[in-house]
This record gives structure tokens, C-alpha cells and sequence, in this order.
């Protein structure tokens, strides 16, 4: 008997299980048909009674020679595709699962505690995953075909979703699921699970209470929508706040909030709503504070534009592997929004905008840290000057693990609106944190 080499639940899924399981799903599918209302109306465990019934009479049938545990997979997995989503109905209820990602029908990884692992779950075949994959863009209205091989959206309950299906992808139907966090951290848990010291905490902290504009920079999946979301939660509860996002991730424990989300248009691009057109319009709405979810395209400037007339607070995020490189990636941003100065004009127009740069990094091991916390200060000889506080620099243990230290600089800030805080250390820190990695 061939076999696909992956096991399930020690059971080593062959073709042959494969061909009868899509077979009896076409069965089912026809005898749900006949039910109607009936089927429909039926809880989880009724449709697991009905399939276990089912799979009796189509094995005697056929006579296909399955083992008790063969059956029991079978029967759990024949439910799920008729109440759920098939293969990924039990990724999408495991509250520990982040990310979801499917290369083609037989290459499913899930990521847990920001590592990425290949998992045994496989699809029948390509028909399969786009059932799937339809029935999981159901509820966001959006549609994907031939003519629009591409789709972000939100999913409620689970995350966000995005779909990328052949011609474009070339080893079949793609799908990334990053899962919202059914209970978002808190500020206790970022000191709990070591990203940050509680210094550093309370320096950001001082930094949103008192109004900084503030940009967290990373890599993907490094934590920056969660330390925005975070940072936010520090905003004083009578102010307005507006957060704009292509696909709605931030969960603000606020009072006056106001989200707003982009939209792609139709297949000929008629009705879009970008950032830039909502980020115009946010500014008509009376906001205390203006945060992006993620600052990506011509948004800059009327972001930049925000923080340097009255809408002092206002943060995002951006994709960049250092504080400089936030820098300069926002440069390439403005210019391609058109911004109508020269270079050092436009630095200018960044250094009078900008206060705080955060850096986050997912590292090798999965474990999310903040790098540095560095304030901009200025201009000095035609370039951004930056004033670094605090940076992650771990130290390998006599034994050779690593455990993590941070520089804490001690500096007074620039700015005037941080000019009552007092750093209260400086020099090497280890926060308790016990976690240690091998080297």
C-alpha cells in the first residue's frame, strides 16, 4: 500500500484512506442534501452519531479494509468537514496555535510560541483545500478565483487570513492564518515573559502618558501589534483614539475608540479605501490620538503630517530591522508618497514628527525581545540624530546558555515632553526572568 509518509495519530495515512475518505465525503455530502433542515439543525455530536452510522454502511459496502483506529480518524475527520474547517478545525481550537500556514494540500505547518513546525495534517488533494479555503472566506464577503488569485481579510473569531491560489501559486491553493489572541497581554505579561525589563516598561509608559509619538519597528511576527496594543492601553481613558489597519488586530481597552479598517476594491479596482484615504478622513474626526496598525505605503506622510499638527501620541508600526533602517524606510515612503522637499527637508519633517523608536525582534528560539528603546533627537550634520536608552545584549553563561541583559544608558531624554522623567538605573540589567536558551 503507497503511502504519503505522513502519520496521523500513529496511524500512517495511505492513498488508499485518502481516496475512500473523499469518496465517502461526496457520499455524505449527498445524504446531508436529502436531510435538509434536518442536517442543519443537528449539534456536533448528533452529525458525529450520523457519520459513525454512515461510515458502517459505506465499509460494509465496499468492504475497504480499515483498523478500529483507521475508523475513528476517519469519523472525526469526516465531522469536521461537515460542522468546521477539515484538517485545520482543530488548529483553529487549540488557543496555543499563532499561525496557520498551508504550502499546497499536503505541506501544513503551524507555528506555536513563535516557532514554525511542520505538522502531520494533510488535505485530500487541491479540491479539497479550496472547499476549505471557501468555506473559511465565507463570512468576510471576500471572494478568490482566477480573476482574483489574492485575498487578505479578517476572520472573525480566529484572525487574519490571506489566500494566494494558482497561476500565482505554483505548488497549489496557499493559505496563512496568524490567530488573534483569544486573551490579548497585558503590560504585566511582557515583564513576565521577558521581552522587556520594568524599566524600560515605565519609560514607555511615561512616553505615551505624556504624548510621544511613537513608532515600533520589526521583522514579521516579532510582537509589534501587541506591544501597540499595549503601549495604547496606556492612553488616558477620556481621549478619543482612532486606529486605522488593513486588517483590524489591535483589541484597545479603550472607551473612545474608533476603528477603521481599509478595503481592497473589486476585480477592476473600483471602490478601494487605502489607509491614505482613511487617515484623511481620521483627521476630520476629531482624534486625540491617530495610531496605525501598520505603516506601509503613501500613509506615511498624512501620519507624519498628524504628529506634527496637534495629534500629539499618535503611534504605528513598521517593517525594519533597526532603528536606522525605520528611519530610512520611512524616507523611501514619503518620497514615494511625493512628498515635495528635498532630502534633507523631508529628514527635517521626520525629526520633528518622531520621538521613540521601539525595536522588536522575534529571535532564533521563538522568544520575542524589544532590542532598544531610542529616542530621536534631532538633526545633526543632514542626517536623523538618534539617543539610544536601553539595548538587548545577552550574555553566554559560563555553562554556554545565553540569558538575556539589557544596557539600560541611564540618559536623560531630549525631549521636553519626557523632561520630568528620571531614569531610575543604569548600567547592566537582568530582569528575573529564568528562561534560558542553548547556545
Amino acid at each position: 500500500m503507497s503511502t504519503l509518509d505522513q502519520p496521523r495519530n500513529n496511524i500512517q495515512v495511505s492513498a488508499e484512506y485518502l481516496t475512500f475518505k473523499a469518496w465517502a465525503h461526496e457520499k455524505l455530502v449527498e445524504r446531508t442534501d436529502e436531510l435538509g433542515h434536518d442536517f442543519a439543525v443537528m449539534s456536533k455530536p448528533a452529525v458525529r452519531r450520523f457519520v459513525a452510522l454512515e461510515m458502517d454502511r459505506l465499509i460494509q459496502e465496499i468492504r475497504i479494509p480499515l483498523n478500529e483506529k483507521e475508523v475513528e480518524q476517519l469519523i472525526d475527520d469526516l465531522t469536521n468537514e461537515l460542522t468546521g474547517f477539515g484538517p485545520l478545525e482543530g488548529p483553529l481550537r487549540d488557543p496555543e496555535v499563532e499561525d496557520i500556514l498551508v504550502n499546497g494540500p499536503y505541506n501544513i505547518f503551524i507555528g506555536k510560541k513563535g516557532v514554525i513546525e511542520p505538522s502531520d495534517l494533510v488535505f485530500i488533494d487541491e479540491w479539497h483545500l479550496m472547499r476549505i479555503i471557501y468555506r473559511l472566506l465565507l463570512p468576510t464577503g471576500r471572494r478568490v478565483d482566477e480573476s482574483s488569485p489574492m485575498v487578505d481579510a479578517r476572520l472573525p473569531l480566529y484572525g487574519r487570513i490571506n489566500v494566494v491560489i494558482p497561476p500565482l501559486a505554483l505548488d497549489g491553493p496557499t493559505l496563512s492564518i496568524r490567530r488573534f489572541p483569544a486573551d490579548p497581554l497585558k503590560a504585566k505579561d511582557l515583564i513576565d515573559h521577558g521581552t522587556l525589563t520594568p524599566e524600560m516598561l515605565e519609560f514607555l509608559q511615561a512616553a505615551v502618558q505624556n504624548r510621544c509619538n511613537i513608532l515600533i519597528s520589526g521583522g514579521t511576527s516579532s510582537g509589534k501589534t501587541t506591544l501597540l496594543n499595549i503601549l495604547a492601553s496606556f492612553a488616558r481613558p477620556q481621549e478619543r483614539i482612532v486606529t486605522i489597519e488593513d486588517t483590524a488586530e489591535l483589541n484597545l481597552q479603550a472607551r473612545h475608540i474608533v476603528r477603521l479598517e481599509t478595503r481592497p476594491g473589486g476585480h477592476d479596482g473600483a471602490g478601494a479605501i487605502d489607509a491614505r484615504d482613511l487617515l484623511r478622513n481620521a483627521l476630520r474626526m476629531r482624534p486625540d490620538r491617530i495610531i496605525v496598525g501598520e505603516v506601509r505605503g503613501s500613509e506615511a506622510m498624512e501620519m507624519l503630517q498628524a504628529m506634527t499638527t496637534g495629534h500629539d501620541g499618535s503611534m504605528g508600526t513598521l517593517h525594519a530591522n533597526s532603528p536606522r533602517e525605520a528611519l530610512q524606510r520611512l524616507e523611501l515612503l514619503l518620497s514615494f508618497a511625493g512628498f515635495p522637499g528635498q532630502e534633507v527637508t523631508l529628514r527635517r519633517q521626520i525629526a520633528s514628527a518622531l520621538e521613540i523608536i521601539v525595536q522588536v525582534a522575534r529571535l532564533a528560539d521563538g522568544r520575542r525581545r524589544v532590542l532598544s528603546i531610542t529616542e530621536v533627537t534631532g538633526m545633526g550634520d543632514n542626517i536623523v540624530a538618534l539617543q539610544e536608552h536601553f539595548r538587548y545584549e545577552p550574555r553566554t553563561l559560563p555553562d554556554g546558555t545565553l540569558q538575556d541583559y539589557w544596557i539600560n544608558n541611564g540618559l536623560r531624554p531630549h525631549t521636553r515632553k519626557l523632561h520630568h522623567y528620571q531614569p531610575r538605573s543604569q548600567g547592566l540589567q537582568n530582569w528575573a526572568h529564568e528562561e534560558v536558551s542553548r547556545g
